[in-house]
């Protein structure tokens, strides 16, 4: 095979991974996960878990592959997409039906989807002591669909007694005597029990840990492992509801493990109650960690360790697609395959691109594979496919929210405009108080550098290193060079490796004032 014909088929893979790690079949995904750090070891620990990140940062990849790992070693996993349940965007958000309503609807789904996966379990795979597993399951269903009427009971009783009784003598002409006595007596009774009001399921968590309990017990040392997907599509208000009655039914349970894959700023586990008391899990005191692959996607200023990442990511997802065309297609290592894919720094420009995102990186990689043709991938390639990715999914994100893009503005203005840069710092209590911030960091248009910055002149307060995303940046750089008379200019800074300014943070510079930023507009 040609040199062209090799390269275009490394292209054609980059541009075949899959964007998504539910489109993928389960041998795939354990083929093709990659970790950074210890993640792989916190993620199949006992502990129960909430594992955060932005979208894109392969929560639900790490799900699956854990779901693919607990089944291979002989525990249960039972693995639920909570936007897939019951009647998830219907009900659930059926704003005209209470909070309560609704929330006990999702609950019964859940168990309902806990019992069918387990009794599939039980089945197929006849583990555990049938003489007790199948009894508690039922027991599980019965507790879980228990139901009574809530609201105005309407009781009504009647009761009557009659009584009649003649007694008479009659004469006739002619001559004659009728006698006759009537006693009658007549009792009637009515008793009526009428109810009104609104039918609801009724949930006793008592027997739901007793059947947990049981269901764990009759699994002869198997662990079952809750994994639940996609906890943010749930309604805010009815997340803690469903976080309490894994608190109560499913945490304390011996052999059972909870892991749930969320958006920090998109999630709420407790709720506060007027009493003092709360509902839900309150993470860390019941026994619930946290694990943010955003920061564990912080490679700091280890850009070495970035690539080797990435670097095994790619080799990984479109090594698989090479060995199915052709074992001779397939690069010995993740190192063999950039110099195949990759011309010059251009690998190390699109680890930068990703801003640590796996998705975006995918994204990217696959549009800089359609400009490089059938040609190895250079800088230009990847620049431009970052201001591609960029204008079609970031920055439609939060069309719909003026403030986030007006704060976008105003940051792009400061740090772009007249500071030449594309990292800033905030301080952390300052970027706590502006929720367009955190809305700008969701939407991936901000990306946190560094974390817990120190400043020798205030020790007292902490700060982060921000970056606009670098498709952002790139965008601004190319509308800019549009505008030019001169046609030369325009490629120049695409090729060159110092197109983007490096990243770096000066406390002394680049500390930005949100405050000071919409009061110099208005």
């Amino acid at each position: 095979m040609g040199t062209v014909g090799r390269q275009r088929h490394v292209n054609q893979a980059l541009m075949r991974i899959p964007r998504r790690a539910e489109s993928t079949d389960r041998a795939t995904l354990t083929k093709t996960f990659v970790t950074a750090g210890s993640f792989s070891a916190m993620l199949h620990s006992t502990d129960h878990q909430i594992i955060y990140g932005r979208r894109g940062t392969g929560k639900t990849h790490a799900l699956l592959y854990l779901s693919d790992l607990v089944d291979n070693t002989g525990d249960i996993a039972v693995y639920l997409d909570l936007r897939t349940l019951g009647s998830a965007g219907g009900l659930y958000a059926d704003g005209t039906l209470s909070a309560a309503t609704r929330g006990t609807r999702l609950l019964i789904d859940t168990l309902e989807a806990i019992h069918e996966e387990l009794l599939a379990v039980a089945v197929d795979r006849e583990v555990g002591d049938p003489g007790v597993l199948l009894p508690a399951l039922d027991a599980l269903a019965e507790a879980a669909t228990a139901v009574e009427v809530v609201g105005e009971v309407e009781r009504e009783t009647r009761a009557g007694l009659a009584h009649e009784a003649t007694n008479g003598v009659e004469l006739g002409v002619p001559l004659s005597l009728k006698a006759s006595m009537t006693h009658r007596r007549s009792v009637t009774g009515e008793n009526r029990l009428r109810r009104t009001g609104t039918e609801r399921s009724h949930l006793v968590f008592g027997p739901l840990n007793r059947a947990m309990r049981t269901i764990a017990g009759a699994l002869a040392g198997r662990r079952v492992w809750l994994l639940l997907d996609e906890w943010s599509s749930l309604p805010l208000e009815l997340q803690p509801l469903l976080a309490d009655l894994l608190r109560r039914c499913v945490l304390p349970t011996p052999g059972m493990t909870v892991k749930i894959a969320a958006i920090e700023r998109r999630s709420r586990f407790r709720e506060r109650l007027a009493d003092g008391d709360h509902v839900g899990i309150e993470v860390g005191a019941d026994a619930a960690s946290a694990v943010s692959l955003d920061d564990i996607m912080i490679f700091d200023a280890s850009r070495t360790r970035a690539q080797e990442f990435f670097a095994q990511l790619f080799h990984n997802h479109a090594g698989t697609r090479l060995a199915s065309m052709s074992s001779s297609l397939l690069p010995s290592d993740p190192a063999g395959f950039v110099a195949d894919a990759f011309r010059g720094t251009a690998f190390g420009e699109l680890v930068r691109a990703a801003e640590g995102v796996p998705r975006d990186a995918i994204n990217i990689a696959a549009l800089a594979a359609q400009y490089a043709h059938d040609g190895l991938i250079g800088l230009r390639d990847v620049r431009l496919a970052a201001r591609d990715w960029y204008l079609r999914d970031k920055q439609t994100a939060i069309s719909g929210n003026e403030e986030a893009l007006r704060l976008l503005r105003l940051l792009v203005d400061e740090v772009v405009g007249k500071r030449r840069s594309r990292t800033f710092v905030l301080d952390q209590l300052s970027g706590a108080r502006h929720e367009m911030v955190e809305d700008l960091y969701d939407a991936r248009l901000l990306h946190v550098l560094r974390r817990g910055l120190v400043d020798a002149r205030r020790p007292g307060t902490l700060y982060d290193g921000y970056a606009i995303d670098y498709g952002c940046y790139v965008a601004l750089l190319l509308g800019k060079e549009a505008r030019r008379t001169r046609p030369h200019s325009r490629g120049a800074w695409l090729t060159s490796a110092k197109g983007v300014p490096a990243d770096g943070f000066s406390l002394a510079k680049e500390v930005v004032d949100l405050d000071s930023l919409g009061r110099l507009e208005s």
